[in-house]
């Protein structure tokens, strides 16, 4: 088993927190449940009155307004007193929304799900197949708009030389990747383990920026994700993306939902650079950034091809954007590229969201998710909230 340590309050809130509306979710011991809360100057405000699940909060229309005077909600203790675990636990701060995610939204990730599907979920493929597809792929793709007539114009040069891929498809093609990365209420949140499956042999983090989207499709807020990933899994067939993607403990989001206000706009997500650091208790370790700047396809138009009229979500979603890091510093011998080993601290981070820290084991020795949407109800009600 691994060893679960606690997270400390100032390192994971962003840096501007004090100018920041940051909406999260606990389990209470007080009240004996999850809440919707509010972090004000170390405070944790429970919001369950208002609304008593995140995913009502976040669609009403004036909710920044009506988070102003937080003299009208009820303290339910420090922030500190819920990562040391006296007065209960922070959550992901999502709860019955769907859990979305698009692939393929960066040059350099295309690149590797090519390879991937070239290797066929072997790693020790992987190097010789990347060192022959980066010079072709890698010039091809820089600054190509998803969609557009240069990608078509890609597309058929790619075709002639034989490297196209159902990848680079959905990657620069006018139809994004968008699946279902875990269930409703099965997110994982800041300082909980994250599962990888114990039969995989090649896998990483994804860090990436996970949207707050409501039922009417408005972009409302973001987060920190990641989208735990099985490259071998989906590398021997693009059909077992979700054993590659959907299991115990695979998607944590945290550590807060920021709001947009008139401090933080959507703006400043396209402006944001999501950094990596994992550290592995062999003494191994691994950066890497993100840039948002480079995605291949805005946040709007990907939402509006996860929401509209083909597609609803009545409880709204969470989204996770995709991201350009797929990591291949070698860990466990030349040519092997990376992998998780059990143990890893793994820590998203970006300035203006927070800190997203999480400690690697097998998804069998993580808690098992038992509390579902049933259950929430269950609890809703006795505690009078329905």
């Amino acid at each position: 088993m691994v060893e679960i340590r606690t997270v400390d309050a100032a390192a994971i809130l962003p840096e501007d927190h004090r100018d920041a509306i940051l909406i999260g979710r606990v389990w209470s011991k007080s009240e004996d449940g999850p809440c919707p809360v509010l972090l004000k100057d170390g405070v944790l405000y429970d919001l369950s009155r208002l609304a008593p699940t995140v995913s009502e909060l976040l669609e009403k229309h004036d909710l920044v307004d009506r988070l102003s005077d937080t003299l009208q909600f009820a303290a339910l203790g420090a922030f500190e007193a819920f990562l040391d675990g006296s007065a209960g636990q922070l959550l992901s701060p999502n709860d019955i929304q769907a859990v979305k995610a698009a692939g393929v939204t960066f040059a350099d990730s295309m690149l590797e799900r090519v390879i991937e599907e070239q290797a066929k979920g072997d790693p020790q493929r992987a190097q010789d197949i990347r060192g022959r597809l980066a010079p072709v792929l890698g010039d091809s793709l820089k600054g190509v708009e998803a969609g557009s007539e240069k990608a078509a114009e890609v597309k058929r040069l790619l075709q002639e030389m034989g490297l196209w891929s159902q990848y680079l498809e959905v990657g620069i093609g006018p139809d994004a990747e968008i699946f279902s990365k875990a269930q409703p209420m099965s997110s994982v949140g800041c300082g909980s383990l994250i599962g990888v499956h114990p039969k995989s042999q090649w896998n990483n983090p994804e860090p990436e920026v996970v949207l707050a989207v409501t039922s009417d499709g408005r972009i409302v807020g973001a987060a920190l994700g990641n989208d735990v990933n099985l490259r071998d899994f989906e590398g021997r067939s693009a059909l077992l993306l979700s054993k590659a993607k959907d299991n115990n403990a695979s998607c944590s989001i945290g550590p807060f939902i920021r709001l947009f206000d008139g401090n933080f706009t959507l703006d400043d997500v396209k402006q944001a650079q999501i950094s990596l650091l994992v550290e592995g208790e062999d003494g191994f370790s691994m950066t890497g950034v993100s840039p948002m700047q480079a995605i291949s396809r805005t946040p709007e138009n990907l939402v509006s091809q996860l929401l509209n009229r083909d597609h609803q979500y009545p409880d709204g979603a969470v989204f996770f954007l995709g991201t350009m890091f797929a990591p291949v510093k070698d860990r466990h011998g030349p040519g092997l590229g990376f992998t998780h080993a059990k143990g890893d601290r793994v820590e998203i981070s970006s300035p203006r969201l927070g800190k997203l820290i999480n400690w690697v084991a097998s998804t069998s020795d993580c808690p098992e998710w038992t509390f579902g949407t049933t259950a929430l109800m269950r609890n809703l009600a006795k505690r009078g909230l329905l």
